[in-house]
């Protein structure tokens, strides 16, 4: 564990659009002992100025002495070189159907991101880990249904070799892959991943990065915390919709199972997981019980 830091070492790295630096210290007490998870997807992952913002908020975190673990997605450039290979998309809930040649992409795709996201935390200097089926696998899994292909589901998490490269002052970078008992690799779903991984190491709090602010009601405004037991009724009223559900559901089942607090935030504010984890009123939607 690092040694506490003071107000006057913060000041010499705090960004000038981030959260009150006078309430710092208290939220860097509150989450000190704790992990935090945190998946990036979406435009994130394909705007470079977003991604060095999203990289920016972690090594932040780092140097304030807390503990973030990263999940990350890969949708956007996956479609992007399946589509130059002429190879067709079908989704069935939102899940991509994954043949041999999919996975063959999906799986190359993912290993080259992992390594651009290590890397750009390695030039902040700050070391990270990359972990995937190729290496280090992470997440065992069984197949999510016949109909999906290699669509895989984690079964158990192999969260020793998480915990010991945390040990290490590293930080893990995870892509969504797992094997199963045949060492077949199957692509996860990334936020399924994030939060199997969230409740395997009880983590305080995971950030599903996104596209959108949060979940909105009817109106179009922000809903800033949902209630497990809330989300049926919302369902059903139609304010949490479509591709939400799954997400939605995602949430519900890490914070029933060890997760304090699951927070969907907008990947394209900048610091917004500062936001989120340094000011009262967060950023986003908040789940928890």
């Amino acid at each position: 564990m690092s040694k506490e830091i003071s107000l006057e070492e913060i000041k010499q790295f705090w960004p000038e659009k981030a959260p009150d630096i006078k309430n710092v210290s208290k939220y860097i007490s509150k989450y000190r002992k704790e992990k935090i998870v945190i998946k990036c997807g979406g435009n994130v992952l394909t705007d470079l100025q977003l991604l060095n913002n999203f990289i920016d908020d972690i090594i932040i975190l780092k140097k304030l002495g807390l503990t973030s673990i990263i999940v990350h997605g890969g949708g956007p450039r996956i479609k992007k070189n399946l589509e130059k290979l002429k190879i067709k998309s079908t989704f069935i809930n939102g899940l991509r159907v994954t043949d041999k040649k999919t996975m063959e992409v999906v799986k190359k795709t993912l290993e080259e991101f992992n390594y651009e996201i290590v890397e750009a935390i390695k030039k902040k200097l700050c070391e990270a880990k990359g972990f995937n089926a190729s290496k280090d696998n992470i997440f065992l899994v069984s197949q999510e249904s016949k109909e999906l292909g290699y669509v895989g589901k984690p079964i158990k998490i192999l969260k020793e070799k998480i915990v010991k490269t945390l040990d290490e002052n590293i930080i893990p970078v995870l892509s969504p892959v797992g094997l199963d008992e045949e060492n077949q690799i199957y692509n996860i779903n990334a936020d399924t991943a994030a939060c199997s991984l969230a409740k395997s190491l009880k983590s305080r709090r995971l950030l599903l990065m996104t596209n959108v602010e949060g979940v909105y009601d009817l109106d179009k405004k922000l809903i800033t915390e949902i209630k497990p037991i809330d989300v049926k009724n919302l369902i059903e009223w139609k304010v949490i919709k479509e591709g939400m559900i799954p997400k939605i559901k995602n949430c519900v089942d890490a914070v029933e199972n060890g997760v304090r607090g699951v927070v969907i935030i907008d990947g394209r504010k900048t610091h917004s997981i500062l936001n989120e984890i340094f000011s009262d009123s967060g950023a986003g939607t908040l789940i928890r019980k």
